[in-house]
């Protein structure tokens, strides 16, 4: 029943606004991508027009994109003096998506980009003390892959205009979405390179269609749940608390809004690294969570520790099941905690993951003067002395297949087949040999020719479909 409340309160307000005409507004403010620019038949193509098509007639999605257009007021064309724009003020949407960036990164507007968070929330602000005070959603700007360095240049997207886009979101508590990492490895969908063709319009509608479609429980706030001291900072626009439990750092960065039911990833280690994946889940109403364990490499102290932090997260409000996320060692301790936690598990996703812990430490061995930090913590904490207790050690993944298997959770882990810290045939080919084997739930997406580094893709929609689907969150149209 709680469940339902939060779901019909989650579109009380929409619907409100919406009872003049039986619709709910959506106002797509942008440049030319919102436009629709060179995509043919443009009018039933673009993002906006796909969009509609998904949302469906409860909905009335109109396109206020106007090519060339720059958020900065002292930009070279600013969007503030356009008749869309005073057309959708005038309008009183109920949602307004706004995609300006790109222009401001050309060269004769860089010069004004420290006016650019100012003139945003400015601009924010101008709807949002509409008579309808519309849910707002904030575009990350697109990939680009032109090479002229005066106009719309890549870099200066990445590295200045979506962290103040994000800096803005953040501020103003209101939702972004990554618009960049969808198109990372999208070139062929960008004929000019610059702006998506049909397809691309319709990966850019899907994105905001996922968000906006997505019920929501917006009452839901784990920050006051926990009753803790808490420092409270941006991670990529959403809001992160870092506290102590138990002796040891833990951090939380909560969704905009919460999707019903509250489901969460559990990152075991490196946050923070390759975020691409947890911004996205972010952006569905995922939770993403860390307790800071390092370096007990799974040991029992660190699955005790991960215990009494799983109960605290609990009973703050997080779903019984989480999804646990780890890069490299991280999959020591999400497997090791998943061992003994079957139930509480969702599905796991790891990424290069140590599983054989002697194999790994067989370079080691012989070695009496070594000095690798990771090494000497594993010997200690798990109180091996000799080089038979290393070579026989039965504490890794690939020892605890038959009680992770327990779970029936689906795992999905990314190898790359090159990789030389941890070698995939003794590592993540035998982990999975042996969940075949017990008839488990196992998909292995190898990366040939890639090596440790870099973990995830670029463009993490595969891991992020994997883990929506296996919660259950899936939204598509």
């Amino acid at each position: 029943m709680k469940k339902l409340i939060s779901a019909i309160l989650v579109f009380t307000t929409l619907a409100v606004h919406a009872q003049s005409n039986g619709r709910i507004k959506v106002a797509c403010i942008g440049a030319s991508i919102t436009y629709g620019a060179f995509i043919e038949n443009r009018e039933q193509n673009c993002y906006p027009a796909q969009l509609q098509n998904m949302l469906g007639n409860r909905y009335q999605v109109i396109n206020y994109g106007v090519s060339a257009t720059t958020l900065l007021r002292k930009g070279d064309y600013p969007y503030w003096q356009t008749k869309q724009y005073h057309d959708a003020l005038a309008d009183n949407p109920d949602v307004v998506i706004i995609d300006l960036g790109g222009n401001d990164s050309k060269l004769v507007n860089r010069i004004h980009l420290d006016q650019y968070e100012h003139d945003y929330k400015e601009f924010i602000h101008s709807f949002t003390e509409l008579p309808s005070h519309p849910r707002v959603i904030l575009l990350q700007a697109m990939a680009c892959f032109l090479k002229d360095t005066a106009g719309i240049w890549d870099p200066v997207i990445v590295n200045q205009i979506n962290p103040k886009i994000q800096k803005v979101a953040y501020d103003e508590h209101i939702e972004v979405i990554d618009m960049h990492s969808p198109f990372a490895n999208k070139e062929a969908n960008m004929p000019d390179k610059l702006h998506p063709d049909k397809i691309g319009a319709g990966i850019m509608a899907q994105n905001v269609y996922r968000v906006i479609a997505q019920k929501r429980d917006t009452s839901f706030n784990i920050f006051k749940s926990l009753n803790m001291p808490l420092k409270q900072s941006s991670f990529y626009g959403y809001a992160c608390a870092d506290f102590i439990f138990n002796g040891r750092n833990c951090k939380i960065a909560k969704p905009k809004f919460a999707a019903i039911g509250h489901p969460w990833v559990w990152r075991a280690r490196f946050w923070g690294h390759e975020p691409q994946t947890d911004i996205a889940l972010l952006q569905q109403g995922f939770h993403i969570v860390y307790f800071d364990a390092a370096e007990l490499l799974g040991n029992n102290e660190a699955i005790a520790d991960w215990d009494t932090y799983y109960k605290l997260l609990h009973k703050a409000g997080l779903a019984k099941k989480a999804v646990l996320e780890g890069m490299s060692r991280g999959g020591v301790y999400a497997f090791n905690w998943a061992a003994s936690n079957p139930e509480k598990v969702a599905c796991v996703y790891v990424d290069n993951p140590l599983l054989n812990i002697p194999s790994w430490a067989a370079q080691f061995i012989n070695k009496p003067n070594t000095k690798d930090e990771m090494f000497l913590s594993f010997k200690k904490d798990y109180n091996l002395t000799t080089d038979s207790d290393i070579i026989n050690f039965k504490g890794s993944p690939v020892d605890k297949v038959k009680q992770i298997v327990k779970g029936k959770y689906l795992i999905l882990i990314l190898c790359a087949d090159a990789d030389e810290q941890v070698n995939a045939q003794e590592n993540t080919l035998l982990f999975e040999q042996k969940v075949k084997a017990l008839n488990g739930n196992i998909t292995v997406i190898h990366k040939p020719g890639f090596k440790h580094h870099p973990h995830s893709f670029p463009n993490p929609a595969p891991i992020v479909d994997f883990i929506l689907k296996e919660t259950g969150y899936v939204n598509e149209r």
